[in-house]
């Protein structure tokens, strides 16, 4: 029986930081994998900041490659707002190389966050 340790593939999508601007998320390459979720992990919140997030694909590592993924290839719905102390966390299922998480500051001063890529399915295991 194989553990979900050596079955997993776990990459930072975005480092935890205190983020006081938009920012873009890591190219994450699902060559080699079948699914993956995106989990985001938010702190506190200064100066009533104001995030969103959403997931964007692209065939090419190139940022100006990068589109917003369609919503029938989002796995569950991402808040319209990041909530101070909290976890949320969205699947994609289309068909591009790469997918990445943008965190777009609309207001306020700042927000403590970082978010990570759980894949599954990999086809090289075990995972290190």
């Amino acid at each position: 029986m194989r553990d979900i340790v050596h079955n997993l593939k776990i990459v930072q999508a975005i480092a935890p930081a205190v983020l006081a601007a938009t920012t873009e998320g890591a190219a994450i390459d699902l060559k080699g994998v079948e699914s993956i979720a995106l989990v985001i992990n938010s702190g506190a919140i200064v100066g009533a900041g104001d995030f969103t997030a959403k997931l964007q694909e692209s065939d090419t590592t190139t940022p100006a490659d990068f589109t917003d993924v369609p919503d029938d290839y989002v796995l569950g719905e991402l808040p319209e707002d990041l909530a101070a102390n909290s976890v949320a966390k969205v699947g994609y299922r289309g068909h591009k190389r790469y997918v990445r998480l943008v965190l777009t500051k609309n207001g306020g001063t700042s927000i403590a966050a970082g978010a990570v890529a759980v894949m599954g399915g990999v086809h090289d295991r075990p995972v290190a």
